[in-house]
């Protein structure tokens, strides 16, 4: 498969995972800008198709990325329970989070700094494994910047654009007990400074 057809094939298989679509249908009642369904329900609902397995098994939470100037947690709040009400009746997690605030908490968390962004796109770009770089719109716009061929081929590669190379691991760890197929097939070099 091409570029395009793999374009294709994933967004058809994104539409065939009801939570995926009932989530898609529903984003614009968020009333949030730049807003994107991202990571693991979508990768997930490949590699579970791949897999022959029901296509929300191993899906431990579906994510949406948004993008507001207004980092205050208040404002963020605000969403997360609208989203909790607008999400309810699906019976999955839903993990909601302002881009723009992510470079507020990051370093805490992971111990390296994450320089501010400007759109929910540049998230996406970020994730660790590059692979799993992925969103999709309601509007069923599309943005994968490494492409689909790692996806679907089960690659699992580092992202040099994320900052925390030492979260590598663990993540293809937590790919690698829900589907055994996947291969990792790039480590990041860790340079531990004397």
């Amino acid at each position: 498969m091409n570029e395009a057809e793999m374009q294709e094939r994933f967004v058809a298989l994104v539409d065939e995972n009801p939570i995926n679509r009932a989530i898609l249908e529903r984003l614009p009642d968020l009333r949030v800008d730049d807003a994107w369904l991202v990571a693991g329900c979508l990768f997930g609902t490949v590699w579970n198709s791949f897999s022959s397995r029901p296509l929300t098994e191993n899906i431990r939470d579906y994510d949406i990325f948004y993008f507001d100037p207004d980092t205050s947690y208040e404002a963020e709040d605000r969403v997360i329970r609208r989203g909790a009400d607008l999400f309810a009746d699906l019976g999955v997690e839903v993990e909601i989070r302002n881009q723009a605030r992510v470079p507020l908490w990051y370093e805490e968390r992971f111990g390296v700094p994450y320089p501010p962004i400007s759109e929910a796109r540049t998230g996406i770009e970020r994730f660790v494994v590059a692979g799993t770089c992925s969103g999709i719109s309601s509007a069923g716009e599309v943005y994968a910047p490494f492409g689909f061929a790692d996806m679907f081929g089960g690659i699992l590669r580092w992202n040099p654009m994320n900052p925390t190379p030492h979260q590598f691991e663990y993540k293809c760890g937590t790919y690698l007990e829900r589907w055994p197929w996947l291969k990792v097939v790039e480590k990041p070099t860790l340079v531990i400074a004397p």
